[in-house]
């Protein structure tokens, strides 16, 4: 389970666990003749035999696989494999940034954070002097802190005890990163290249594209439209020459904001919308690492055509307390979304410490989540909120971090208390996918490399 530990004060999760339990197994290679292997996948049940074809590439007779998304052959041979995700992008063994002595305030005594925030400043030989923004920052965290070194502590303890964390200073991770931190595969440049393909006759262009058994896709199908895996097996798509694993009983539409109007022809309303926006700030301006949207932007997002009565709506906000007051108080009330509580996904090394000094200046080892409701028909809100518990004030989301950037935790457990099952879910602004959710952006395969993942093969 990706849930280790449930407590009072929230969950310490296993991501690493969560990504492996998706399903990511893929069928037999056969050997073809002709001078092509054919990658196939299958379910992972004994007694299903149907086999998927996503691309011909030419085999080699005098050398092993390229890479692990390579077929194996085996002359008639069945080999069942399973991808898992590199456990190196989990390993975070130490904290990015260690607390000086000095910065160890005394965490039963949150009460005085400001006057030893004062005796940090003044050992720093800092000017007391903020801006606004860090006033505000400040006095967030004042009344935050608290609650989330308690919880945090009450979680790792827990997490101590059954041996998922692990103290011990004498068994340092030595393994070696081998796979590549940043795998450059151009998502968003193809995003920008489909809107030069030729435009497609709406009357005749089908709003899906089921992954078909023997069957491969142009690249202008998968960018014009909701792509789906309704099997029960992983498969493999490729784009631009990069191959990339989908789980089973998934879809994804991988366009930029200018191109959702496939998600629309969907036709599908959604109890439950992940949002993860690309806020703009300063640091992003200067890393050119993505692209970002204005709050404006943010708020053409059409999230009441996507919304079903009562939809539970979560977004991620960073630690400005700028975007966290539009989103309580312009962008939940413009989709007619009330807000119902501020969670906190705090960031942990494998030891239990946090990633950062919780007081530090620059940045802080959580982030924020706010949970709200789509407003509408009470009684269709009352028949479909029966048998769930209600959204509690304050939870906490504590895990180890994948060291990939922006590769958030799954939230899909951690909601299944406050969500009926079987229940429609959409991210918006996502780089992974998994089961039983549909998912967007540009980068929404990012995360679904297949460098990403280890093959293992078992006959």
């Amino acid at each position: 389970m990706s849930v280790v530990h449930r407590l009072t004060a929230g969950w310490l999760v296993d991501h690493l666990s969560f990504i492996n339990q998706c399903g990511y197994e893929i069928c037999d290679s056969f050997a073809h003749p002709g001078g092509v292997t054919r990658n196939t996948s299958v379910t992972s049940t004994e007694d299903c035999h149907s086999i998927s074809t996503f691309a011909a590439t030419p085999s080699s007779s005098d050398g092993p696989p390229n890479g692990p998304g390579d077929a194996i052959e085996t002359e008639g041979k069945r080999a069942k494999m399973r991808y898992v995700f590199r456990e190196e992008f989990f390993d975070i063994s130490k904290p990015h940034i260690a607390a000086a002595p000095e910065e160890q305030l005394c965490p039963g005594c949150p009460e005085d954070f400001f006057l030893g925030f004062l005796l940090i400043l003044q050992r720093r030989k800092r000017k007391c002097v903020f801006n606004q923004g860090e006033l505000d920052a400040l006095e967030y965290h004042s009344k935050v802190r608290k609650l989330i070194w308690e919880g945090t502590l009450h979680l790792v303890q827990e997490g101590l005890k059954s041996g998922f964390l692990h103290r011990s200073t004498a068994k340092l991770s030595c393994r070696k990163n081998n796979g590549p931190q940043r795998i450059v595969c151009g998502l968003a440049e193809l995003c920008e290249m489909a809107k030069q393909f030729p435009a497609v006759n709406e009357s005749d262009h089908q709003a899906v594209c089921v992954l078909e058994e023997e069957t491969s896709n142009a690249e202008q199908d998968l960018l014009s439209c909701v792509v789906e895996n309704s099997s029960n097996c992983a498969k493999i798509i490729v784009l631009m020459g990069q191959k990339y694993l989908v789980p089973p009983k998934s879809s994804f539409l991988l366009s930029d904001i200018s191109c959702l109007q496939p998600l629309l022809n969907y036709k599908k309303k959604y109890d439950v919308i992940v949002i993860d926006p690309p806020w703009e700030n300063k640091s992003v301006k200067r890393s050119n690492r993505y692209s970002h949207l204005s709050s404006w932007q943010i708020k053409q997002i059409p999230v009441p055509a996507l919304a079903a009565p009562n939809c539970l709506v979560v977004i991620w906000v960073t630690n400005r307390q700028k975007h966290l007051r539009f989103v309580k108080d312009e962008l939940y009330p413009h989709w007619s979304v009330k807000t119902l509580a501020e969670w906190h996904w705090v960031k942990i090394t494998t030891a239990g410490e946090f990633v950062l000094p919780l007081d530090s200046l620059h940045k802080k080892p959580y982030e924020v989540l706010v949970l709200g409701r789509v407003q509408g028909d009470v009684k269709e809100a009352l028949r479909k909120s029966e048998g769930v518990l209600p959204i509690p004030e304050h939870q906490l989301i504590v895990s180890i971090p994948c060291s990939l950037h922006s590769h958030k935790p799954p939230l899909a457990a951690v909601l299944a208390e406050f969500i009926k099952p079987d229940v429609e879910c959409l991210e918006l602004f996502a780089r992974n996918l998994q089961p039983g959710w549909t998912s967007w952006g540009n980068e929404v395969l990012k995360f679904q490399h297949i460098d990403y993942f280890t093959l293992l093969q078992n006959e």
